[in-house]
């Protein structure tokens, strides 16, 4: 091992743990706000809305994450109207097309865990609710969603962790995060384990991070189900 070199070139490998951070926490915080109301929508079945949001995540869900960078990336380009708009400013650039992507994707996976998170909740604290004289947005509001996004920190831990390995394929569009940092290593000093091994400790250190964030989370939020 070449450390000396891993050394010398330490700001190349922590600016790619930042890229691979700011992508992993803006696309779950987006995707987020996407499925909150996506995952109420459906479980509501609503007859126009529940359908759409269901066409949206089985869309996501149904094919790769590459493929779906590389439609923002690659694909858009080719539409004039794309180009001539005010959106190519952004879209041309393939930090905003990773961040798209990725908060799309996060959102429709979110969606099925807030989703199986708000249809695992009790009838019976909707019905005191209900007796109560709470309306149905009130309901929602104080019984239904806080109760339902407290079921679904173990899950929704193991999608952050999803989305943070998934971050890895920006390098393929040239953005230098862990992974591009770690080519970009062994591409120019010609070695052939260095980088990638420093790849994988400082994933391996972001993941445990994130581990330790949401048991945080369950043992605050979680702490009664626990006691039983």
């Amino acid at each position: 091992m070449r450390y000396d070199l891993l050394i010398e070139r330490w700001p190349l490998f922590a600016e790619g743990v930042w890229t691979t951070v700011q992508l992993t926490a803006l696309s779950v915080a987006i995707g987020f706000c996407i499925a909150l109301p996506f995952a109420i929508l459906r479980s509501r079945r609503t007859p126009v809305a529940s359908p759409l949001v269901a066409g949206y995540v089985y869309a996501i869900r149904g094919t790769p994450l590459l493929v779906q960078l590389y439609v923002f990336y690659y694909g858009l380009s080719q539409f004039d109207v794309i180009r001539d708009s005010f959106a190519w400013s952004y879209l041309r650039e393939p930090w905003w097309c990773a961040l798209i992507a990725f908060s799309l994707n996060s959102g429709a996976y979110a969606t099925e865990i807030i989703r199986g998170a708000i249809e695992r909740t009790p009838k019976g604290q909707i019905e005191a609710a209900k007796a109560l004289g709470l309306r149905t947005w009130q309901v929602y509001a104080l019984i239904v969603v806080p109760s339902a996004l407290r079921r679904a920190i173990p899950q929704y831990g193991n999608e952050v962790v999803f989305m943070m390995h998934g971050s890895a394929i920006v390098s393929v569009i040239t953005i230098t995060d862990i992974l591009g940092a770690a080519r970009e290593f062994n591409g120019r000093y010609y070695v052939s384990d260095e980088g990638f091994l420093t790849a994988a400790v400082l994933y391996g250190l972001l993941t445990l991070l994130i581990v330790l964030i949401f048991r945080a989370l369950e043992g605050k939020f979680l702490k009664h189900l626990r006691m039983r």
